[in-house]
């Protein structure tokens, strides 16, 4: 009853199904829960621009303005592309669906694999990122940066946990107040600019750029990427849209990425302009707001919200890596379990899966952004070009009206990313990606083997209805077997329950102290009739093993139809008390669960409150 009512006040009562459609939410909400890991890109993308170009040279960031318009070019072609995924699967695309469908299931998986891997990421990487922009304005809390990134991510679990319309009305005033407080700050700095109110300020475009090896401008280009991460997520949440859904998700995405843009070429320009090089504790964001605001309040204003936007960017993920866990549980590619809908009609499972595998990540990296971003865009590009490349074969296949001109759009999408997807792998392959390379194939395996196990447990489920003793009608052959630990009263329970159903009813004890041991027979010899018992030695003061062997004799030697074991155990009247107890009964039934021909149950007696 403690841990229920606990979980009410945390996640709130139950929703019935029939309350499902009023968790929809409008647009204004729904920018705000979908949209929040790609504008939160805003606070780091900059910033991964910047590292590797003013690591080779102080001049070399004179290219960071042609690489973000590059990056922004990129935008609106893969927003154009997602526009006709919105079309083409009103009931929500995704890539793995697109992919599946279009492109074969292996595609699918592969694009599925993507995307998990992508929005766990998501979820480590913006926690990180949010914790790095509080640490540059109040470093002490730097040394505590994996432990703090903890923390918030199970507080973001417990809110999507509530339900999705719940979260969004929490993660919407923080977004907007992050899309307000770096318009002020672009326009500020702008101001600033344009006024001639800052010395010494670097040209907006140059009459020549430095020369810069090749490798390094893809480099700063693949890490600048980030910035598209999240994009996505729209298309694939089309169900959380009020009516009517597929315009609505039309015109949230067109927003977001009107309003993504805009920030990111910004704040690189600003960034630019103002000579920002990011340094060892101060973020890029940081170190402008400090150029345009100095140290006064609005400077902790951006940091606040470039926090707060950073970490409920996760919930984009939240809102979308247990959709596709459902849709591949569904397909039986992952645990059945995914596919439930929980108490507040969100999938419970899939958002504590993915908690617990961001928490992983920031405990295996250190929290360091820069050691997380490495891995983040392969699996976001590799998704990109398999969904637009699936597209292009739905197009051709259904030649709806306008297929052509919409086939092109994903043509173009499919090619573009594409490169920026062999550019990733190329230069970010040994910072890391490597190791979503090869966990990718490692997943589909996995996918491929629970699929094989539920095929094959449906195939046998489905044979005839014949059970292997011969005819269902007859009676069951069996023993009833009472393993003991002493004499008790919830022993004889077990002895009382075990004579009811079977006419052949053994015990046995295993001897760890002769002594006990005779005490026990002396009991047994006074209060029970009838039934055997039987002592087992056990020189190496073993409980489980001797046991089982004792249940695998008289298997043997009896020939029965099945061997019954029933588990007496008593129950605490606090739940915390059975920590204070050996777990013999559970680890015995888990020993012997597996066996053929072999049932196992258990009689609970009740220990009194005190």
């Amino acid at each position: 009853m403690g841990f229920e009512r606990l979980k009410r006040i945390m996640l709130g009562n139950p929703l019935s199904t029939e309350m499902a459609h009023h968790e929809r939410i409008p647009k204004w909400k729904a920018l705000a829960v979908l949209s929040s890991d790609a504008l939160s890109s805003v606070a780091y993308a900059t910033e991964e621009i910047l590292i590797p170009l003013s690591l080779f040279a102080a001049a070399a960031v004179a290219w960071s303005m042609p690489i973000a318009l590059a990056i922004g070019t990129l935008l609106l072609i893969i927003t154009l592309s997602y526009q006709q995924t919105i079309d083409a699967y009103p009931g929500g695309g995704g890539a793995y669906t697109v992919a599946k469908e279009n492109l074969g299931t292996t595609a699918g998986l592969v694009a599925g694999a993507s995307l998990l891997i992508d929005y766990t990421l998501t979820v480590a990487v913006s926690v990180a990122a949010g914790i790095e922009n509080l640490s540059s304005a109040f470093p002490a809390l730097a040394p505590h940066s994996v432990s703090a990134g903890i923390a918030i991510i199970l507080v973001v679990m417990c809110l999507n946990l509530r339900g999705i319309k719940e979260s969004s009305n929490v993660f919407a005033l923080p977004t907007y107040l992050f899309i307000g407080s770096f318009v002020i700050l672009i326009a500020v700095g702008a101001w600033r600019m344009i006024t001639g109110q800052v010395p010494e300020l670097a040209p907006i475009v140059h009459e020549s750029y430095p020369a810069v090896p090749v490798f390094l401008l893809l480099r700063a280009f693949s890490s600048g990427c980030a910035a598209l991460t999240g994009i996505e997520a729209i298309s694939n949440g089309i169900p959380v849209f009020q009516e009517p859904s597929q315009k609505n998700a039309k015109l949230t995405m067109m927003w977001m990425s009107v309003i993504l843009g805009s920030l990111f070429l910004g704040i690189t320009l600003l960034a630019h302009v103002y000579g920002v090089v990011p340094g060892e504790g101060q973020t890029a964001v940081s170190l402008l707001s400090r150029k345009v605001f100095g140290q006064g309040k609005f400077y902790y204003v951006i940091q606040a919200s470039t926090a707060l936007i950073l970490f409920l960017a996760a919930n984009t993920s939240y809102a979308d890596f247990p959709r596709l866990a459902s849709l591949l549980a569904k397909d039986r590619f992952l645990p059945r379990q995914l596919a439930s809908l929980g108490d507040r009609l969100v999938f419970s499972n899939g958002i504590v899966g993915l908690s617990l595998g961001a928490c992983l990540l920031l405990v295996v990296f250190g929290g360091a952004t820069h050691h997380l971003i490495p891995l983040y865009a392969v699996g976001v590009f590799l998704s990109f070009t398999l969904s637009q490349s699936g597209m292009v074969l739905h197009h051709i296949r259904e030649k709806q009206r306008g297929w052509v001109r919409s086939a092109g759009f994903n043509l173009l999408g499919g090619m573009t990313t594409l490169i920026v997807l062999i550019v990733i792998g190329a230069t970010k392959f040994l910072q890391g990606a490597w190791m979503v390379v090869l966990l990718i194939p490692i997943l589909v395996i996995i996918f491929r083997k629970i699929n094989r196990h539920y095929v094959e447990t449906s195939k046998q489920l489905a044979a005839p209805l014949r059970p292997r003793g011969g005819d269902w009608s007859l009676p069951l052959k069996h023993t009833a077997i009472v393993p003991l630990s002493g004499l008790h009263p919830g022993v004889l329970d077990a002895l009382r329950y075990a004579r009811a159903i079977s006419s052949d009813v053994r015990a046995c004890y295993v001897e760890l102290d002769p002594a006990a041991t005779e005490m026990l027979k002396a009991q047994w010899e006074k209060t029970v009739e009838g039934i055997p018992l039987t002592v087992i030695k056990s020189p190496f003061r073993s409980v489980i093993a001797p046991i089982i062997q004792f249940v695998e004799d008289i298997e043997r030697n009896t020939h029965d139809d099945t061997v019954t074991v029933i588990v007496p155990e008593f129950v605490t009247p606090r739940w915390y008390h059975q920590f204070l107890h050996n777990q013999t009964a559970l680890v015995l039934r888990a020993a012997l669960r597996t066996r053929r021909n072999t049932v196992v149950t258990s009689v609970r007696y009740h220990l009194e409150d005190y």
